[in-house]
């Protein structure tokens, strides 16, 4: 096999832990938030800040911060900027597995459902994890793109075998 072709095996083995999508459901479901304290308007005109330990949960979506910033578009919660603690999610995948990701600092596009997680940031799935300190995840391609920031702007995955992920 010619050195191009093991270059994309290898590629292509190693985007396999990041192809599993979030669990499409979740973004027809109401988005339920708890907070200590709220300040601002429920519309587009400037955000609402929540903060003193912030619950997030949609469907299978639960994320965990000490302050939100959200941002109305036409009455709808478009963009959510949290940070703090750190940030804690975690979803259900459509295939069924789980996904947990934490970082100083999240912002959640609504829109695009692109999560670009910032400091310390750390994605986990089944099949392995992914740390650095930037992460873009777009939640409704399984797409990643990591790097920049700390350990010399290295990226950290782990892929565990298949044979580890089914209990053999």
């Amino acid at each position: 096999m010619n050195p191009g072709a093991v270059s994309a095996v290898v590629l292509a083995v190693l985007l396999l832990p990041w192809t599993a999508q979030a669990k499409q459901a979740d973004r027809n479901q109401p988005m339920d938030i708890d907070a200590g304290r709220t300040e601002g308007t429920l519309d587009d005109r400037s955000p609402t800040v929540m903060s003193n330990g912030v619950i997030i949960t949609q469907g299978t979506l639960h994320i965990v911060s000490d302050r939100a910033e959200l941002h109305l578009r036409n009455g709808d919660i478009d963009r959510a900027v949290l940070t703090g603690g750190p940030v804690q999610m975690r979803q259900e995948m459509d295939d069924g597995s789980p996904m947990s990701a934490r970082a100083q600092r999240v912002d959640y596009n609504l829109a695009s459902d692109v999560i670009t997680l910032t400091g310390d940031a750390r994605i986990e799935q089944p099949r392995g994890t992914m740390a650095g300190q930037r992460i873009v995840y777009n939640m409704a391609t399984g797409q990643v793109e990591s790097g920049g920031g700390g350990d010399n702007g290295r990226v950290r995955m782990r892929i565990n075998p298949r044979s580890a992920q089914e209990g053999g």
